[in-house]
């Protein structure tokens, strides 16, 4: 048990695999009261079993981060179930990588609707809440291509550039007692890369993946910035391969 985790209700998104569920597993094993949400129930509800036999709570719930309706029932369901929201980590993300010639528009659009729409619906589903509270803390997960772009990951840096831009905005508001933190992993071991279907992006990604960060990696990451004290927060972190 972490003092400064025990207790403390989190939601994290795109928790059926990766970083989502590397960080829904260290939260719980370390005393937190953990709600995951993605669109695959079955992942969920097993690694939802495999904690609470260990002792641990962790509750899950269907959720497409794309509807705001959906989180917003995710959020309300955990303030039912705890009396209140400590921790929202954004970390529901897509990654088909094109090059812009090929002018893929369906799979931009599902980028921009998952990974900055999906972070946005997390902030508004949850800032009320935290507002009233007079605490809490968001945990937006980008990527170092928020801060560097390369071939093929035009539209998917821009969209982590925007997560990058909308989490220093949360910070910069200043809404009392609320931190905002902005994590940002490099080529980290997940399913991301699954979902690319142009070849020659597939072929650079292979030579990307040759160092990879294991997921539970950036879960310890994200733990960090939980754990610190009230007076501290944790703006921005980049973590990559050593």
């Amino acid at each position: 048990m972490n003092k400064n985790i025990s207790g403390k209700t989190v939601v994290i998104t795109g928790a059926s695999s990766g970083i989502g569920e590397a960080t829904a597993r260290l939260l719980a094993r370390s005393g937190a009261y953990v709600v995951m949400a993605a669109r695959r129930t079955g992942r969920l509800e097993a690694i939802a079993a495999e904690l609470e036999a260990e002792g641990c709570t962790a509750y899950f719930r269907q959720a497409d981060v794309t509807k705001l309706e959906d989180i917003q029932a995710v959020v309300d369901f955990t303030c039912r179930q705890f009396g209140r929201l400590d921790v929202v980590v954004n970390n529901a993300g897509v990654m088909p990588l094109s090059l812009l010639e090929s002018l893929k528009l369906e799979e931009w659009n599902q980028m921009i609707d998952v990974n900055i729409r999906g972070v946005l619906h997390g902030i508004a589903a949850a800032l009320p809440i935290m507002k009233e509270q007079g605490s809490g803390q968001f945990i937006n997960i980008a990527s170092i291509g928020a801060y560097e772009v390369s071939p093929t990951a035009a539209v998917y840096c821009a969209t982590k550039f925007a997560v990058r831009a909308i989490t220093e905005g949360l910070r910069l508001e200043n809404v009392s007692g609320i931190r905002a933190t902005l994590i940002s992993p490099g080529v980290t071991e997940s399913e991301l890369a699954n979902s690319i279907s142009e070849e020659y992006a597939k072929e650079l990604m292979k030579e990307y993946r040759k160092q990879a960060l294991p997921a539970e990696a950036v879960a310890r990451t994200i733990l960090f910035a939980i754990e610190q004290p009230a007076d501290t927060a944790i703006n921005e972190l980049v973590v990559r391969p050593s």
